[in-house]
């Protein structure tokens, strides 16, 4: 049963591949017009061969009817010679004529069936009004013409008229033609058989040839994927194969560029996780080792340990509202929110760390903002911000935030006096745990996450965030969130 399965699986999948529809399109391409081409010269020859014939027999006819008024054998109704030319005509067409007068009686019948009977047909009439009809009945395989018999008069004043005597009615059979076409239609057959084979052929070779690059960029991908091979994959047969090697050589250096991300953010993390519980031990171990040590020397011990567990805490909250940062939009609580009022709220608790540096905080309405973001997290955003802006600036420095909004956006600008930012820093200031002078960083505290956090949460409500510096001089970021989030 499993096997069957696995049969009925791999003939679904073959159904479902580009060979085989390259091959079906081929085939079927190169057949359907040989085949309506066929029927189209069958039809082309049947008709011609009875316009041919009607011709021909139409000729004919007119030559006998000249000789029918010749003979007067419409008011004679006998002669021999006449009567010879009609049999040899009939027989020569496998045919049939009728010698119908003006009073539309059958004065000569080649079969001898219709001998002086009246015949009273729509042709018959068309003829003596001077028409030449002629029909062909396919189904049954004949050709019925029907011709008037017209004499040329020349009256007392010497011109010249004609006059209707009389109507020829003539069938004469289609057989031979028929019988032809049939033979051609054999022939046409055969060819077209010849040509399905010829064609499937070229159909099989042309999807072989066809798929055979797909063929090599899925084996070089494949190669990939199993990490035989790490080189960029280029199968430049054609334009699609060079389009699908370069889409998927991007999104393979994308996929490097996040594996050597992962990396490099687990060596940190386990760098930074390390770091205080280094300390710790060190700072352990001292006091084990001594074994009188006096009481102020352990406060002192104590406090560094205790400022090293909240160091590991801040590292350990940070990672945790990164990831959180990296999931979905959809875990946005969004809500309106006055953005004036949030504002002055983060600077009110900034406020307290700002005087220990003699920093001034200024906030700058343009004008009063309100827009659906996520609370919690826009004052993630503000605080981390002007957090940074105080934590770089130099004593007695200056923070000054503004609040800007148009139709679409509110743009939010976190502008400092401080240290400024090196030119070379400034693409890599969002990644994790990125410090542009370590030492200092040291110093002054923090994660190196918070940027990244900030970063994570303004792209969440499909915002956007850049940053301005001149080193020594002070750094300014500009928030741009849309007043109303759309979820993507």
């Amino acid at each position: 049963m499993k096997r069957v399965r696995i049969w009925i699986k791999d003939r679904i999948k073959f159904l479902r591949s580009m060979k085989l529809g390259l091959f079906v399109i081929i085939f079927v391409i190169g057949l359907i017009p040989c085949m309506i081409l066929s029927n189209i010269l069958l039809h082309s020859y049947t008709r011609k061969a009875v316009d041919i014939r009607t011709a021909d027999v139409t000729n004919q006819l007119h030559i006998i009817s000249d000789h029918l008024i010749t003979h007067k054998y419409l008011q004679v109704n006998a002669s021999e010679s006449i009567d010879a030319e009609l049999s040899q005509l009939s027989n020569l067409y496998n045919g049939r004529i009728l010698i119908i007068d003006q009073d539309l009686k059958v004065i000569k019948d080649t079969y001898g069936m219709s001998q002086n009977k009246i015949v009273i047909s729509p042709e018959v009439i068309r003829a003596f009004r001077g028409e030449t009809v002629s029909n062909y009945d396919d189904t049954d395989g004949y050709i019925e013409i029907t011709m008037p018999i017209v004499e040329n008069t020349v009256s007392d004043d010497g011109s010249t008229g004609s006059a209707i005597r009389g109507v020829m009615l003539t069938s004469v059979s289609s057989d031979t033609i028929l019988n032809t076409a049939d033979s051609l239609k054999d022939i046409s057959r055969l060819v077209n058989y010849l040509v399905a084979v010829v064609l499937l052929v070229i159909a099989f070779c042309a999807s072989l040839i066809l798929t055979r690059p797909l063929k090599r960029l899925g084996t070089a991908i494949s190669d990939v994927k199993e990490g035989y091979t790490s080189n960029p994959v280029m199968v430049r047969d054609y334009i699609e194969t060079e389009h699908i090697s370069e889409a998927f050589n991007t999104v393979f250096s994308r996929m490097k560029l996040l594996d050597d991300s992962r990396q490099e953010f687990v060596a940190n993390v386990s760098h930074e996780l390390k770091t205080p519980m280094t300390s710790m031990k060190v700072l352990a171990d001292s006091l084990l080792v001594q074994e009188d040590a006096p009481a102020e020397l352990y406060r002192e011990f104590m406090g560094d340990i205790t400022r090293e567990i909240d160091r590991e805490n801040q590292i350990i909250s940070d990672l945790l509202s990164l990831v959180k940062m990296d999931k979905t939009a959809a875990e946005l609580s969004i809500s309106q929110v006055d953005i004036n009022a949030l504002i002055e709220l983060v600077l009110r608790r900034l406020r307290p760390i700002a005087r220990k540096k003699n920093v001034e905080l200024e906030f700058v309405s343009m004008r009063q903002v309100s827009a659906m973001v996520d609370e919690v997290k826009l004052s993630q955003i503000i605080t981390n911000l002007v957090e940074n802006a105080i934590k770089y600036n130099d004593d007695n420095g200056s923070v000054s935030v503004k609040l800007d909004a148009d139709h679409q956006f509110f743009t939010l600008e976190v502008q400092d006096t401080g240290i400024g930012i090196p030119e070379e820093s400034l693409g890599h200031i969002f990644e994790r745990f990125y410090r542009v002078d370590k030492s200092h960083s040291r110093e002054i505290g923090g994660t190196g996450l918070g940027l990244a956090i900030t970063r994570s949460a303004v792209l969440m409500h499909r915002g956007s965030i850049s940053v301005d510096s001149v080193e020594g001089e002070g750094t300014k970021f500009t928030v741009r969130i849309p007043l109303v989030y759309i979820a993507g």
